[in-house]
């Protein structure tokens, strides 16, 4: 059997190694540091869990151990998706290099530019962290990365996943060609493949499992619900009751960061000790939640993705989906916080009638059908129509009456507005009526005589018995069959009928 004696570290780095309780190494360990050790390429793919983090850590001190790194110029770079992930790394640097006088730096978001700029002026041996917080230091002028030996690319289909490669690609353009790469991924796309062939030279290719496969200490579950989130999260709730005898402590998975701060409540609303972890709290927020679901101060911890990569929380025992992940290669990052390191753990998820296509690429991404606790989707019961369709009319029912009484409010500004119109008609028809019965009693020469007096200028442009007025009067006058006018017809500006005085 392989020990950690047999690997070529140096005995600083054994002593590290014997001390924090560990003799024998994982699979990717005993296949990866012997020929990083060798400053070969590595291409390490193994499922989360399996000890890659100590994979790149070990040899990467012993070769440290000799050369020292000079003021904005690290030494060796790690690159990772998540602060908790970076923050993961620094520590397992702590605990394996304790006899090493190593510089670790650590530039993540949500830390101040000052006190990491402090850092790498005394120069860093190791420099973790992650794309963007790394450029940021790059484009301010504060860092260089020409003296870097030995490149990590840590979960490499997370960066796909996040969007991350650009970065990747620009970064890689700043280290020497010259360098050590080595590129660590749980699962192997296409993408990730030509991201590995364009890194790396000639690499030692470690796989100790299938691509895409979960762990075998993990017992997976379907547990089927209704589609509405408060049926789903009264069937969690009923879930997480069922094991509460087995439950040390559990992360429950939902896909957006409102699904976390809902499903946090409605469990705290229900007695339940909860807390949430998402990307858009700040880093002290963060790291007191996970310290205090660490110390099992808290029993369950409801996060996004975010959480899915880098908790290194060796002893989760269960894992809940609250949705089902869109992409399938998540469902495998997730189920993956709990059965590490050689232990047991449980995962179960939620199914509803619309993931069926979204579990079908988890299964075909796997290989392995997962088995249904308590009977598939069509073993749920029926919904009482009159009990649905009472909640349905309780949760539209206040909407329903705003609807109404702005109806009301319209319809009653709508009747204002016609009965001011209607009196408004009825005043001018009134003087209308009385001015054509003026009219008619004048003699007809009379008549015809006023009409004669009158500037051609003020005569309306249109009779005065016509009933389109306005501007469907003007429509209609300009769309008329009637000669084309010469100029501009009767419609003759005042101001040409002024008669010019003559000297």
């Amino acid at each position: 059997m392989t020990t950690f004696q047999d690997l070529g570290l140096s005995q600083k780095v054994l002593n590290a190694v014997t001390d924090a309780g560990y003799s024998i190494p994982t699979p990717i360990q005993a296949g990866a540091i012997p020929p990083a050790l060798q400053r070969r390429d590595i291409l390490g793919i193994a499922q989360t869990g399996t000890g890659k983090t100590a994979s790149f850590v070990l040899p990467m001190l012993t070769l440290l151990e000799k050369g020292r790194a000079r003021a904005r110029m690290p030494r060796t770079l790690i690159l990772e998706p998540t602060r908790e992930l970076a923050a993961q790394v620094a520590e397992n640097f702590e605990k394996y290099g304790k006899n090493h006088k190593l510089n670790v730096a650590l530039l993540i978001g949500g830390v101040s530019f000052d006190d990491q700029d402090r850092k790498l002026e005394r120069g860093a041996d190791v420099l973790i962290a992650t794309p963007g917080r790394l450029l940021d230091h790059c484009e301010r002028g504060k860092l260089l990365m020409t003296g870097v030996e030995i490149l990590v690319i840590d979960e490499a289909d997370r960066m796909l996943d996040m969007g991350f490669i650009p970065d990747i690609e620009r970064i890689v353009k700043m280290i020497p060609f010259t360098r050590q790469t080595l590129f660590f991924s749980a699962t192997m796309p296409p993408e990730i493949q030509k991201l590995a062939d364009a890194f790396l030279q000639n690499p030692e290719r470690v796989e100790v499992a299938k691509p895409s496969t979960t762990a075998k200490t993990v017992s997976q579950r379907l547990v089927a619900s209704h589609g509405l989130d408060w049926e789903k999260r009264a069937t969690l709730r009923e879930l997480i009751r069922s094991q509460e005898a087995d439950i040390k402590n559990a992360i429950i998975f939902c896909n957006r960061k409102k699904d976390v701060a809902d499903l946090f409540r409605s469990l705290e609303r229900h007695g339940f000790s909860a807390g949430a972890l998402h990307g858009d709290m700040d880093q002290r927020s963060r790291m007191t939640m996970l310290h205090n679901f660490k110390e099992g101060n808290l029993k369950l911890l409801v996060a996004s993705d975010v959480a899915a990569r880098g908790l290194d929380i060796p002893d989760v025992s269960h894992v809940f989906n609250f949705d089902v992940p869109i992409h399938a290669e998540d469902y495998v990052h997730r189920i993956g916080r709990t059965g590490r390191a050689g232990r047991s753990g449980s995962a179960y998820m939620l199914v509803t009638k619309r993931d069926t296509k979204h579990l079908d690429a988890i299964e075909k991404l796997t290989g392995e059908k997962i088995e249904w606790q308590a009977g598939d989707l069509s073993a749920l019961p029926e919904r009482e129509e009159s009990e649905d369709h009472g909640r349905r009319e309780r949760r539209a029912g206040g909407k329903g009456r705003e609807r109404d009484r702005d109806r009301g409010r319209k319809s009653d500004r709508g009747s204002k507005r016609d009965t001011a119109a209607l009196h408004k008609t009825d005043i001018v028809g009134d003087v209308d009526n009385k001015a054509e019965t003026m009219e008619s009693a004048m003699p007809r020469e009379a008549h015809i005589e006023k009409k004669s007096d009158t500037p051609r200028h003020e005569r309306r442009p249109y009779p005065a018995n016509d009933d389109n007025r306005g501007r469907q009067g003007r429509r209609h006058h300009q769309n008329d069959d009637g000669p084309t006018p010469i100029g501009f017809g009767e419609d003759i500006p005042a101001f040409m009928l002024i008669t010019a005085a003559v000297k």
